[in-house]
């Protein structure tokens, strides 16, 4: 257990693959904070639709209300003064802004916890987790369960051949890979003739 800051805001960052119990844990730290008595804000980015428009919902059905915003900037105009913890679920959905978002929040003394994805598809890091777990005084990292071989997965396996390195999606669409059963580059787009190479 570590020790609260006192007479100052922070922020807590929940990270790790799909399927770890991200959400869950910043559901849990939320509905303590309201058991104690305190002011809440929740917030989830609007292009996650997949379990509710407005609720949270992990991927076991747990949820909790929240406020759907389309960009970072926004949470600010929903936090009074009178605010003392935010929540903020899926924030790999939000652009970098995000970083200065809590950072002012915290400077305004409150608590913010911040759940997202750690790593795409490949493997390689969201920017905005990447410079919140650098801004952050407490960095959980949660493990799921290789789907494989039982190890403990921090990988994303896309089961779609849809490109980008955003593609919204659950069990459908993503499975939590060990180190080992992570087979980067089996999710590429087919290019059609003409594509791969092409000049013209």
């Amino acid at each position: 257990m570590y020790l609260t800051p006192q007479g100052t805001g922070w922020i807590e960052v929940i990270c790790g693959s799909m399927f770890s119990g991200k959400t869950e844990e910043l559901i849990r730290r939320l509905r303590r904070a309201r058991i104690a008595q305190q002011n809440v804000r929740i917030f989830k980015p609007a292009i996650d639709r997949r379990y509710d428009e407005g609720d949270i919902v992990s991927h076991s059905d747990q949820r909790i209300p929240s406020r759907v915003v389309g960009r970072a900037e926004e949470i600010l105009d929903h936090c009074p003064l009178s605010v003392q913890v935010v929540g903020i679920d899926e924030a790999q959905f939000f652009e970098p802004q995000l970083v200065e978002i809590c950072r002012e929040l915290a400077r305004r003394g409150i608590r913010v916890i911040v759940a997202g994805l750690e790593q795409d598809y490949r493997a390689e890091p969201f920017d905005t987790i990447q410079a919140l777990v650098v801004e952050a005084e407490y960095v959980t990292k949660s493990l799921a369960i290789c789907v494989i071989c039982g190890n403990p997965a921090v990988r994303n396996q896309r089961l779609t051949k849809k490109g980008g390195q955003i593609v919204v999606g659950g069990s459908d669409t993503y499975e939590a890979r060990c180190r080992r059963c992570f087979r980067p580059g089996e999710d590429e787009p087919e290019l059609f003739e003409g594509e791969a190479g092409d000049t013209k």
